[in-house]
């Protein structure tokens, strides 16, 4: 399937004002004709660098000579591994090693074979070379009837990285801190109150900034989602860690974006070792946890260049006046309203449908995946 979504990625680039050249694994052959992808590359495909007619037009070398990036896609569990033990057995494998420039892999492969220690070794093992990066691979169902991560990044998803790698991309040289995610407040060393978020929004957030060219640290609550190599990230449970590492890391950031769903309450008492059933009514005194956009907004207020401040308000009534109230009170740049309640835009989708709103009083509604609706409110942020 991800071979098949290959050819799409060539329209795509094409599209963007790429020039695209294609090389072939035999394996890839099996599923797509080197003739597909000369039709959409308007360009010979290289497929054996054995062959003196591929050779003579352009051979491995060259190929490895005039490109300014190397993208793969699909970036198999056997190309990873190939690609870091610098094997030369095929035609991608043997221009990709003469290649000096910047390399974007996009890997797709089953469930399993990605979350072997194994590939994932060798995916951090290559993006330790910063000539390496990553995108995807994306969450979901699998082909084989799995679900999890392994499907192959969404095409616009990986041409916006080539695009980041390409240029210097709208947000080249800024940095930027991300939330994502619930938090956790336990009752008890077993028992805690949270909420459904699936972190997916704020990850996706993180993961268009870093295509764009920014350097991204990604606080991230307790999520199962995977998230891109190329992210700093710190992983939290409460709150109060949430804050703490916000707080810290917040002095030179130039955009803050609050997606996760802190927990308001936390319990007063937590009982160190876990509460038995007992018959009646259980009462547990809440408090107020901190604030963290309020402290961040009110941290950076005095500095002469404070960074872009850009909050997400999960609602289920007044839902445009309660973000314009949250807008105002925390003196933000920019609120991103949504209504969970709504299906298919609320916590743990995949798609989202927002209404951006501006201190300078624009307002602008978006929908679409939650890649595609990070991407706009990125565009929104950056114009």
């Amino acid at each position: 399937i991800a071979t098949y979504k290959a050819c799409d990625l060539v329209r795509e680039l094409k599209k963007a004002g790429a020039e695209v050249r294609v090389a072939m694994t035999p394996s890839a052959e099996k599923f797509v004709s080197a003739l597909t992808f000369q039709s959409l590359s308007d360009q010979a495909v290289l497929t054996d660098y054995f062959d003196p007619r591929q050779e003579a037009q352009f051979g491995h070398l060259d190929l490895a000579r005039w490109a300014d990036i190397y993208l793969v896609a699909p970036a198999t569990a056997d190309l990873v591994a190939r690609i870091r033990a610098g094997m030369a057995n095929d035609a991608v494998a043997t221009s990709l090693l003469a290649f000096k420039g910047p390399v974007l892999l996009a890997p797709a492969m089953n469930t399993a074979m990605y979350l072997n220690p194994i590939t994932l070794e060798n995916l951090a093992w290559l993006v330790k070379d910063r000539r390496f990066s990553v995108v995807g691979p994306e969450d979901g169902l699998l082909a084989c009837g799995d679900i999890g991560p392994g499907r192959l990044a969404e095409v616009c998803s990986i041409v916006e990285a080539a695009e980041a790698l390409g240029s210097a991309g709208p947000l080249a040289g800024k940095s930027v801190l991300v939330t994502a995610g619930p938090t956790r407040e336990f009752i008890d060393p077993v028992r805690f109150i949270s909420n459904p978020s699936s972190g997916k929004m704020g990850i996706a957030m993180a993961s268009v900034a870093r295509s764009l060219g920014a350097e991204v640290t990604l606080i991230l609550g307790p999520v199962e989602k995977t998230v891109d190599e190329n992210i700093e990230v710190f992983l939290v449970t409460t709150a109060a860690q949430m804050a703490e590492a916000v707080l810290s890391r917040i002095e030179n950031v130039d955009f803050f974006i609050s997606a996760a769903a802190v927990g308001d309450y936390r319990p007063k008492v937590v009982h160190p070792q876990k509460m038995k059933k007992q018959a009646g009514v259980l009462k547990i005194e809440f408090e107020i946890t901190q604030d963290i956009l309020a402290e961040v907004s009110s941290q950076v207020f005095s500095r002469g260049k404070p960074p872009l401040l850009v909050g997400f308000a999960a609602e289920t009534e007044n839902v445009i006046d309660n973000a314009k109230k949250k807008l105002q009170l925390k003196h933000l740049d920019f609120i991103v309203s949504n209504d969970v309640s709504e299906s298919g835009a609320g916590f743990g989708s995949d798609s989202n449908r927002v209404t951006v709103i501006g201190r300078d009083g624009r307002r602008v509604e978006l929908s679409g995946s939650k890649r595609s609706v990070a991407a706009q409110i990125w565009e929104q942020l950056t114009h």
